[in-house]
């Protein structure tokens, strides 16, 4: 197996990219501490793993805690020892609103989820990983980082591209201590989070644009699949991608090509 005797640290584990992700690097080896801030759902992802044969622990966390955060990589050490690989995944979509409706609470929830949660996620990783190397993968998006056209997602869009540029600099910092670090940025995917988006007023600011028929080139239109991704963090957490960091990688079936 490509992550045989590997610890591997996944958030946003209860659904979608992250549990997509979890099963499948429980599968090749890796144990997994599974966390998300939903109780029941990393539980589930934790007994799926336990049943395929594979360890698993879950972890509940809001990754936006500095306390709770430290509390979950502490907990995922003294279980298995040590910490090799990190999938910092957990993040939502919030509130999508013209600038003047979009409250600075609205901003700040956004903005403390998925930057500083990403900050938080790998801050408290790099003493154990920085022991004997390992590897990081960030989920970032499309958005802000290649598709601007989703107008009123100002606040994820911005999060999104502040972790490719937070990436590129903790990749050069940690590369002295075999510690790689890489941003995903997945197009359409069928998961959940879409469905927690909240949208106010967006029509207001939107402006028309025509997309060719099946904006998904690859698929024919269809989404990718949770699993799509997960093959490719399984990729970048082996030692397959061992010479590849500080690089976004788009997962996207060529749509952003067309919708940039």
């Amino acid at each position: 197996m490509q992550l045989e005797g590997k610890v591997a640290l996944i958030t946003g584990a209860g659904s979608g990219l992250g549990k997509a992700a979890a099963l499948l690097l429980a599968k090749e080896g890796a144990k997994v501490a599974a966390l998300s801030h939903t109780q029941d759902e990393v539980n589930q992802t934790a007994q799926e793993i336990e049943k395929a044969g594979g360890q698993a622990i879950a972890v509940v966390a809001d990754i936006a805690s500095p306390e709770e955060m430290q509390a979950a990589i502490q907990k995922t050490v003294d279980k298995f020892g040590t910490l090799d690989i990190v999938f910092a995944n957990a993040g939502i979509n919030g509130v999508w609103a013209p600038l003047e409706e979009l409250t600075p609470e609205e901003w700040n929830r956004t903005i403390n989820t998925n930057l500083t949660g990403t900050f938080l996620t790998v801050k408290y990783a790099v003493p154990y990983l920085k022991k004997q190397g390992g590897s990081v993968v960030v989920t970032a998006s499309v958005n802000g980082t290649r598709i601007f056209s989703n107008t009123g997602a100002t606040a994820y869009s911005c999060t999104k591209a502040a972790q490719v540029a937070f990436t590129k600099m903790t990749a050069l910092e940690l590369a002295q201590f075999k510690v790689r670090v890489n941003v995903i940025c997945p197009g359409a995917i069928e998961s959940e989070i879409s469905e927690n988006t909240e949208k106010k007023d967006v029509d207001k600011v939107k402006i028309p644009v025509e997309f060719p028929k099946g904006n998904i080139p690859l698929s024919g239109g269809k989404p990718g699949k949770a699993e799509d991704v997960a093959q490719l963090v399984l990729f970048l957490a082996s030692d397959a991608s061992k010479h590849i960091s500080g690089t976004e990688i788009w997962i996207d079936g060529t749509e952003s090509l067309l919708q940039g």
